[in-house]
């Protein structure tokens, strides 16, 4: 069974989800750093390379955004270069058109122009020296499915697999859906009454109404709709029947989840619970040492093998280890075992890690093609069953290796709580400091339980010492109203930045 877990402090809200007690996704969300991923900008276009065929927008961030040819809509392409409302509707196999229409080539050139302003929602965070991917394939997620308010055609779910059931919520989208709209059927939508999916897509077309009128008001730059917050987004995607429940440990935060589960599923709201406890709701479910191993390169497995991710800008390596696993049977036997729970083991990590791009998994060699046919089936599995995210894997090859590509979204979760580390040149990494930060903040509010009122004094390093009384001042203010006390900070240069000391005055 799974469980949502949602820690709320002043300085950041985590949100993990657990399969059976085994962190499965992290998710973080800080006032100290911005989240693009799916928000709409009032872009201006300020290049536009018809060698590369994209064009660079600027939405009011640091760095422009990039628009490639691939993501204008084919309708808004062919318009401006023809005027014509003819399209292409082109589609992965798995997905299910409502019309087709006579391709047409395009040249971005043609149908962007420097200087003039556009509707454009980020697809993909910025990532290292990139800037944020746009497009203008514009998504709206729901509970049931995902609004796509200006590309006409339908896709299900692959892992609805009864033909009956495909046929009927597609003929719910048909005769619901606006002229010209489209939209992803979600497999949550399955067997789900037609007044349920009829209310999602009435939500999502006044959504996208809203935001329309906002790009017409809005200045060029400026961010015009962003998603809802954290906590209700991970609701949203991960709520089904395996959820057993829906931990908060802040109770204004539990009392929105249950809001909004009410009003979006009322079947699942008596799931959500408050935790009061003394101790880190974290540390009580031990999610912060899984996230501590997953930022490890070794994940070792119960069997006592084990596996090593090293990951760089262009792709992700994994290798799959016997270790100390010698089991019970022939050598083939004991290789079949160890690969089938690395399968199992690397689809974990993958999540977790918010891996993806291009992956090799190097898995021990197999001498019969049947059991590299059984490892590759239940990878496969694996990926269907427990990843949302598309991904599309290529057989086991005679030496064991397997290729695979697994669509990016946000951040890894190394981006996400690392930074290069100055002393080793970007080969190694290190906490950040804000991650240092959150990690003693925790740990001052449990000390401050204990003694009971008293005033106390925190030695950090330098470093950290400054991003607390600069950027995280208020999170003392909150602790020292909390718990009724006066909280002193001391920096000292003999601290390391993991280091420090809390002393009772």
């Amino acid at each position: 069974m799974k469980k949502i877990l949602i820690s709320v402090n002043p300085w950041q809200v985590r949100v993990a989800v657990t399969r059976n007690d085994d962190l499965q996704n992290i998710y973080f969300a800080s006032h100290a750093t911005k989240t693009l991923e799916r928000s709409f900008f009032k872009g201006t276009i300020i290049k536009v390379l018809p060698g590369i065929q994209t064009a660079f927008v600027d939405i009011g961030q640091e760095k422009a955004g990039f628009l490639h040819i691939s993501e204008i809509d084919r309708e808004l392409a062919v318009q401006r270069m023809t005027g014509s409302a003819e399209i292409e509707s082109t589609m992965p196999d798995h997905e299910e058109s409502i019309e087709m229409h006579p391709k047409t080539s395009l040249d971005i050139s043609k149908i962007l122009k420097e200087r003039e302003t556009i509707l454009v929602q980020v697809s993909k965070e910025p990532v290292y020296e990139k800037g944020a991917k746009l497009t203008t394939c514009f998504t709206l997620p729901g509970r049931f499915i995902v609004l796509m308010p200006n590309i006409g055609r339908i896709a299900i779910s692959k892992k609805i697999e009864d033909f009956q059931e495909r046929q009927r919520l597609k003929q719910i989208l048909i005769n619901n859906l606006p002229e010209g709209m489209g939209a992803i059927i979600r497999t949550t939508s399955e067997d789900r009454q037609e007044k349920e999916i009829v209310y999602d897509i009435q939500y999502l077309v006044n959504l996208w109404a809203t935001i329309v009128k906002n790009y017409e008001e809005a200045e060029p730059g400026q961010k015009i709709y962003e998603d809802i917050p954290l906590a209700l987004q991970v609701v949203r995607d991960h709520l089904d029947d395996d959820v057993e429940s829906v931990i908060s440990d802040d109770k204004e935060n539990q009392q929105e989840v249950y809001k909004f589960i009410k009003s979006m599923a009322p079947e699942y709201s008596h799931k959500v619970f408050y935790y009061d406890g003394k101790q880190d709701l974290f540390e009580r479910y031990h999610i912060n040492k899984q996230i501590q191993e997953a930022l490890a390169q070794k994940v070792d497995l119960k069997s006592g093998g084990s596996i090593i991710i090293e990951t760089t800008q262009a792709m992700t390596v994994i290798d799959v280890n016997t270790g100390r696993y010698t089991g019970k049977g022939d050598l083939e036997e004991t290789i079949l075992k160890t690969n089938l729970e690395a399968a199992e083991e690397v689809t974990r990590q993958l999540r977790l890690r918010n891996i993806g791009g291009l992956i090799v998994i190097d898995f021990i060699d197999m001498n019969l093609p049947t059991n590299r046919q059984k490892l590759f089936k239940h990878f496969e599995k694996m990926l269907k069953e427990r990843d949302k995210f598309q991904s599309v894997v290529l057989k086991v090859s005679e030496f064991g290796l397997v290729q695979m590509t697994r669509k990016r979204s946000g951040k890894t979760l190394l981006q996400e709580l690392t930074q290069p580390c100055t002393e080793c040149k970007g080969l190694g990494y290190v906490k950040s400091v804000q991650t240092e930060c959150y990690s003693i903040l925790p740990r001052l509010k449990e000390s401050l339980y204990s003694y009971k009122n008293n005033n106390v004094m925190i030695s950090l390093s330098p470093k950290n010492f400054e991003y607390i009384t600069t950027i995280e001042y208020n999170a003392i203010l909150q602790f020292e109203k909390d718990f009724k006390c006066t909280i002193m900070l001391a920096s000292k240069e003999d601290l390391e930045s993991y280091q420090f000391i809390i002393t009772k005055l």
